[in-house]
């Protein structure tokens, strides 16, 4: 099976506009879209869309039927063989945003959200989510990630789709445009781009910061950084990187001791990091001060809809 986990070490540095670094531990599983029913007979401690000790829910990704946040307006041109983001001049096609019906599976809905940015479906053959599962029912993921794959195994899309602590979510696309050449410094098969972010991921980094992502296609080896940059500084890293393992129900039992309740521990330390930063005097943005800015995203917070009750798009892609 092509399905698999990581397990990862997690770097945050901050540099500006003062320095706090820390890092810590976790795991990712690595889950073939087309395997998810055999991975659920297969295994004992994980389930898909049922309870679990681990858990994964289609449901909890990819919400492509219901309405974006102050949705991109513009077009792309359905020969476009690139991704288009928010803050670029290529947002999504709404001819081609949500699946079909009766199609409403998760690999659907990736394969569409791919077509709605001008990837040919007849490209890609598989797809690869990167994710942490649910934890005794409990879900949270900072940032899961897709790779698409062709009939050769050549990486040729990916979704980065990320969370913040209101649940809010938003999905950054790459697409071929965006692979560096063979000999780039990042490694073999490594998406790159530079995007405003427009999403409150942070109260300590504005919704304008511009996301650099460095997506490197998962090998036997996990290398993925997104920073932060203001202008030309990169005040920001983060850097997730960490070996192979089987996926097998002994792996997921030695894991619940290694990473116990992991993604409670997440939330958790996401909050005390952010109290340090506060000590620390680190200038903080609130989440309604610029809801103009915050744009292209699923289930927005009632701070959002309150400011701008019109700004939801009746169709997911319009």
């Amino acid at each position: 099976m092509n399905s698999r986990l990581y397990e990862c070490s997690v770097l945050h540095a901050r540099f500006a506009p003062r320095s706090h670094r820390f890092t810590y531990g976790l795991f990712l599983l690595a889950v073939d879209l087309d395997e998810l029913s055999a991975l659920d007979q297969r295994l004992h401690l994980f389930s898909v869309n049922r309870p679990n000790l681990y858990s994964l829910r289609e449901r909890d990704y990819m919400p492509l039927a219901e309405p974006r946040y102050n949705a991109s307006k513009a077009t792309v041109s359905p020969s476009a063989n690139t991704l288009g983001v928010a803050g670029d001049p290529l947002p999504p096609r709404a001819s081609a945003a949500a699946p079909a019906p009766g199609t409403n599976s998760l690999k659907a809905r990736a394969l569409a959200f791919f077509a709605a940015h001008g990837v040919e479906p007849g490209l890609i053959s598989r797809i690869e989510l990167l994710t942490l599962p649910r934890i005794y029912g409990y879900a949270f993921n900072p940032v899961s990630f897709y790779f698409a794959y062709d009939a050769a195994g050549h990486g040729v899309a990916a979704i980065a789709e990320v969370t913040n602590t209101f649940r809010e979510m938003k999905p950054y696309g790459f697409g071929p445009t965006d692979l560096l050449p063979p000999n780039n410094p990042g490694g073999p098969g490594t998406f790159h781009r530079r995007v405003p972010k427009f999403f409150y991921v942070s109260p300590f980094s504005d919704v304008d910061v511009l996301f650099d992502f460095q997506l490197r296609v998962p090998t036997e080896k996990l290398h993925l950084q997104i920073d932060d940059y203001v202008g030309d500084q990169r005040t920001l890293t983060s850097h997730l990187a960490g070996p192979a393992r089987p996926l097998t129900d002994s792996r997921l039992a030695g894991l619940l001791f290694r990473f116990p309740l992991l993604t409670l521990r997440i939330i958790a330390l996401i909050h005390w990091h952010a109290l340090r930063l506060f000590w620390k005097n680190v200038p903080w943005f609130a989440k309604n001060a610029r809801p103009s800015d915050q744009r292209d995203l699923y289930h927005p917070h009632r701070s959002l809809s309150a400011a701008h009750p019109t700004r939801q798009s009746a169709h997911p892609d319009a």
